[in-house]
């Protein structure tokens, strides 16, 4: 990889194979059960693994957005439809009661909204703003067509929940579950 200096990120939507296989492979290197206790803290983690069928439903329903450099994903940003609340077992409970949370004087079902399935920024390229022109991305693509996205997030993942923060989510519901404690955030696409 070229030094921090002359690499240039670009973003865009996971279209290949490869892209699917190297967002897995991403996600591995990132899952909570796969890296130390220091790093938890201090970088965050990611808790659901997906598998290359997943991620290519998703990838045929929503684009996927995907940061890269010289072709090789650094950085995703995975969105699913709320229709696909049963694709991953882990992620039914917060389907289950997301329509039905209270937000700004309107259930979550009543607005037109998508789910972040995950966002993840391999470890050499963080803290260089591609968690944020990832989450900008998905701001631009589907702002046209909805309200909010939605997403959870563990509530000991405390670098996750800060950066959220910094994009623009707020904490509207917190639940426990069979996995984990979890704050549900949403993000207001539009005005």
């Amino acid at each position: 990889m070229n030094n921090n200096n002359t690499f240039q990120i670009e973003f865009s939507y996971a279209k290949t194979d490869r892209d699917i296989e190297q967002i897995l492979a991403l996600q591995q290197l990132n899952l909570k059960t796969n890296i130390s206790q220091d790093t938890k803290e201090q970088q965050g983690f990611l808790t659901v693994c997906h598998t290359k069928e997943q991620l290519e439903l998703m990838r045929d329903t929503t684009p996927q957005i995907i940061a890269t450099v010289d072709g090789n994903v650094v950085g995703f940003a995975l969105a699913m439809l709320p229709a696909m609340g049963e694709l991953i077992p882990d992620l039914q409970p917060m389907f289950e009661i997301c329509d039905n949370i209270p937000w700004n004087g309107k259930l979550i079902g009543q607005y037109k909204y998508y789910v972040m399935g995950q966002i993840c920024v391999g470890e050499p390229f963080r803290g260089q703003g591609v968690f944020d022109k990832l989450y900008q991305t998905h701001k631009t693509l589907y702002s046209p067509q909805y309200d909010l996205c939605v997403t959870e997030i563990s509530t000991s993942n405390k670098r996750s929940q800060r950066a959220h923060e910094r994009v623009g989510f707020e904490t509207i519901h917190v639940h426990l579950d069979h996995v984990d404690e979890w704050n549900v955030v949403a993000w207001k696409l539009r005005d």
